[in-house]
């Protein structure tokens, strides 16, 4: 069962916020983590983003993928709309980044995105989005504003005691070296882009 570890202030470029780290045991070193903005309020409806580890994208500026793009404006989003990241230790659709780099190897042999991963015996994506339920519970949030394209996270907040009031697209502009990931991700997994 996962389990609220600490909680402390985190003031950022996006404004200030509670950060809370969530983890079965207290010695993971790799806790799942939540960004509460400070003047959020837990009784309306909040702006959430379920937003899975991308170390490559989100730190790195990696243009193989658009996840950097989509955690800042999402955090632009959650910044105005006073609400909640939720950033799930899930590198690579749950496969690491080990093995997400390896992947990279197969899809510059002219493998997509996910069948990199199958090739490399994983299910084409291995997240768990019911993390963010949990974690949602924990911080009495019961009615969100998803920030997402993903259709799995809907079906997973549709299954959950959560309700979502509504979907907020994220709008990322496509480059040369993504169009093809993008396209997959649309025409594969069927994410509303």
């Amino acid at each position: 069962m996962l389990l609220r570890q600490v909680r402390a202030d985190l003031p950022t470029k996006w404004g200030n916020y509670d950060i809370f780290a969530f983890s079965e045991d207290k010695d993971d070193l790799q806790p799942q983590i939540a960004l509460l903005h400070k003047d959020a309020d837990i009784n309306r409806n909040i702006a959430v983003r379920i937003h899975s580890e991308c170390i490559t994208g989100d730190l790195f500026g990696s243009r193989r993928c658009d996840c950097g793009e989509q955690f800042e404006e999402s955090m632009k989003i959650i910044s105005d709309k006073k609400g909640l990241m939720i950033y799930l230790r899930q590198e690579g659709r749950g496969i690491g980044l080990i093995n997400k780099l390896g992947a990279y190897n197969l899809q510059d042999t002219g493998l997509n995105t996910f069948e990199a991963n199958v090739h490399l015996g994983f299910e084409p994506d291995e997240r768990d989005f019911h993390i963010a339920i949990e974690i949602l519970l924990d911080l009495d949030i019961k009615y969100i504003e998803l920030i997402t394209n993903n259709p799995d996270k809907i079906a997973t907040i549709d299954q959950s005691a959560i309700k979502l009031v509504k979907r907020i697209p994220l709008i990322i502009p496509s480059k040369s070296e993504n169009e093809e990931y993008l396209k997959v991700k649309q025409d594969v997994m069927g994410h509303l882009l």
